[in-house]
């Protein structure tokens, strides 16, 4: 299905982002573990391990857009979500928000689609040892700071 946030944008920095909108990610937790994606090979910045996320739609907010993505590419139910925070990481006239929220006990994800190659619960500190996706990596000091804030 289209929508209307899907394309490239040229973003102030000087590089080239999907989102018409901006776009938004969603790092889930529990227990100790992130939820992670492993990106499929064909996808940008394919093999790489990120968090489920996307382009926004023009009527989303950053926490309906994050949600809707993960929902799409990891089948997750809402329901046992409990969205705690937001890091925004601006890039003038785009930004990517990442929207960490809790994860209850019953929350299952999997790879709905071929955007994913695999999901998995990745220790929080464990998370720098992957292939990080170049843009999550840069803003994962800064993301990890502020869930280990959260959860303290």
């Amino acid at each position: 299905m289209a929508r209307d946030g899907d394309g490239w944008m040229d973003c102030d920095c000087g590089n080239r982002h999907w989102g018409k909108n901006g776009a938004a990610g969603l790092i889930i937790i529990r227990d100790g573990s992130v939820l992670m994606q492993h990106r499929a090979p064909w996808v940008h910045n394919g093999d790489t391990w990120g968090i489920p996320g996307g382009a926004r739609d023009s009527h989303e907010s950053v926490t309906e857009g994050a949600i809707r993505e993960a929902i799409e590419e990891t089948g997750i139910d809402p329901h046992y979500l409990t969205p705690l925070s937001i890091f925004e990481d601006n890039h003038g006239n785009w930004r990517y928000d990442t929207v960490i929220a809790l994860g209850s006990a019953e929350l299952v994800a999997h790879e709905v689609n071929d955007e994913s190659h695999e999901v998995r619960w990745i220790e929080i500190d464990k998370v720098d040892e992957q292939l990080l996706h170049p843009s999550f990596g840069a803003t994962w000091p800064e993301v990890k700071k502020l869930i280990l804030t959260l959860l303290s």
